[in-house]
C-alpha cells in the first residue's frame, strides 16, 4: 500500500485542550496494524499524554507537520495553524450552522483542505460511531452530585479535573453521604449511560418511573427516563419513537404537569439530544410554582437557552456552577438559599482527558482507522466528509448559504 505519514496536531484553540485522538500506546497499535503507516506527534506542553511518554513509546516528536497527509486533533484548528491540501480529522462544530465557526469552513474550502468531522462519523443507518459522551455523562453526574453536596453543606468533593482519572474519580465519590434524594437521568444514549455508570459507582439504587413518582425511599435512588416517559402527543394518539424523532414538535413534555417529575426530584441529570422543534422540559414559569422541587441540575447536553430554560450560558470547568434565581429570573450565586444550582459546561470531557481520550482512540483504532487508512468500502470516511478539493460535499450542500454568509 502507498506509504501515508499521519501526524497528532498539538491544540490550538483556547482554552487549550488536553485530549488527543490516540495515546501513547494506540500509537505503537496503529503502526502494528498499519505497516505503511508512519505516525508523528507534534510537541505540546499541555495534553494530558506528556512529549516524553510518547517517545518512551518511540513516536518521534516533529514540530513542523507540514510533510503529513493527515493530521488529527480533536478541537477546530485555529485559520492560521492550518496547512492547505491536507487530510484534518477534528470537531469542526460547523454541521449546524455555528456562527462562530463560519469564517473557519470559508477558509478550509478556499485552502481546498479535506475536512473529515468526528461527529459526523455514522454508520448506514446515521448512528454515530465515536464521541467522547460517556465521558461527558460520567463527569455530569459526578459534578451533579458535587453541586448537591455543595449547596447543602453535605460533603465536598475534589474537583474532577483534579483527579488523575476515572479510578480516582470513583474512589472520590465515596464521600457522597447522601440522604434520601431523588435523581433524573434523561436519555438513553452514551451521554446518559455514562451517568448511570456514576451511579453505579456509588451503588445507587435504580427504580422504575412509576416507583419514582410513586413512592418514598428512605434512600437515595436515579431512574432513567427515556422519550416515553415524558413526552404524550398532542392528539392523544400512541407514542411511537420514530414518530416522535421525525417530528417531534407534535408532541408534548409532561416533565412538569402536576404531580409529576418536576415535582418529586431533588436532582436533575440532563442527558437527551434536544431538537430545537422539541417541547422544552419545563418552563420558567413552572420553575416558579412552590412544587417545583429540583433544587440543583446538571445540564450535560449545555443547550443554551434550550430545553432547560436556566442553562442561559455555559460554565467553565473552573467555574462549574451558576446560580439561577427562578422568581427574577436572574443568575445569582449558585448556592443561595433561593438558587436553583445549575451545571452546564460544554466540554465536560476535558475533566478526564486521560481515560476519554483512551476511550475515544480505542473506537478511533476499530471503527474509523481501517476506513481512513484503507479501503472506505462502508463509506464511513466519505460520509464524514464536510469539504474536499475546495467544495463542500454533496452531503452537506445544506451549509451552502451558512459559507456564503447568509
Amino acid at each position: 500500500m502507498k506509504p501515508i505519514k499521519l501526524g497528532i496536531i498539538r491544540e490550538g484553540k483556547i482554552p487549550r485542550d488536553k485530549r488527543v485522538p490516540f495515546t501513547p500506546e494506540q500509537c505503537q497499535q496503529l503502526r502494528e496494524l498499519f505497516p505503511h503507516v508512519t505516525i508523528v506527534v507534534q510537541p505540546s506542553d499541555w495534553r494530558c499524554y506528556t512529549n516524553a511518554e510518547y517517545e518512551a513509546a518511540g513516536i518521534a516528536l516533529q514540530e513542523d507537520v507540514s510533510d503529513c497527509d493527515i493530521l488529527m486533533g480533536i478541537k477546530e484548528v485555529p485559520k492560521s495553524e492550518l496547512i492547505p491540501g491536507k487530510t484534518y480529522l477534528f470537531f469542526s462544530h460547523t454541521i449546524k450552522k455555528q456562527p462562530h465557526n463560519r469564517g473557519l469552513l470559508q477558509h478550509i474550502l478556499r485552502e481546498k483542505i479535506r475536512l473529515v468531522d468526528y461527529e459526523c462519523l455514522v454508520d448506514r443507518n446515521g448512528n454515530r460511531i465515536i464521541g467522547f459522551g460517556r465521558y461527558a455523562g460520567i463527569v455530569g453526574a459526578y459534578n451533579g452530585i458535587m453541586g448537591y453536596g455543595l449547596k447543602y453543606g453535605l460533603f465536598n468533593l475534589k474537583p474532577a479535573h483534579l483527579c488523575h482519572d476515572k479510578k480516582e474519580l470513583f474512589r472520590e465519590l465515596r464521600k457522597a453521604h447522601m440522604s434520601n434524594l431523588k435523581i433524573v437521568i434523561t436519555g438513553g444514549g452514551r451521554v446518559a449511560n455514562g451517568a448511570c455508570e456514576t451511579m453505579g459507582a456509588i451503588n445507587l439504587r435504580k427504580v422504575t418511573p412509576y416507583e419514582f413518582l410513586n413512592y418514598t425511599f428512605r434512600e437515595p435512588v436515579y431512574v432513567q427516563l427515556h422519550s416515553e416517559d415524558y413526552y404524550v402527543r398532542k392528539d392523544g394518539g400512541t407514542f411511537i419513537g420514530s414518530d416522535f424523532h421525525k417530528h417531534p414538535e407534535d408532541f408534548r413534555s409532561t416533565f412538569s404537569d402536576e404531580r409529576s417529575f418536576a415535582s418529586v426530584t431533588d436532582l436533575l441529570i440532563h442527558c437527551t439530544y434536544w431538537d430545537p422543534k422539541a417541547d422544552i422540559l419545563f418552563t420558567l414559569d413552572r420553575m416558579k410554582q412552590p412544587d417545583f422541587r429540583i433544587s440543583v441540575i446538571a445540564d450535560v447536553t449545555c443547550d443554551i437557552n434550550g430545553s432547560i430554560p436556566s442553562t442561559t450560558r455555559a460554565t467553565t470547568i473552573d467555574d462549574k456552577f451558576m446560580g439561577y434565581d427562578p422568581v427574577s429570573e436572574r443568575e445569582t450565586e449558585p448556592f443561595s438559599k433561593e438558587a436553583i444550582t445549575v451545571m452546564a459546561i460544554d466540554n465536560l470531557p476535558c475533566e478526564l482527558p486521560r481515560d476519554a481520550s483512551d476511550g475515544f482512540g480505542k473506537h478511533l483504532l476499530e471503527r474509523v482507522m481501517p476506513s481512513l487508512l484503507g479501503d472506505d468500502n462502508d463509506g464511513v470516511v466519505e460520509r464524514a466528509t464536510i469539504a474536499g478539493n475546495g467544495e463542500l460535499t454533496s452531503r452537506f450542500e445544506y451549509l451552502k448559504d451558512y459559507v456564503a454568509g447568509a
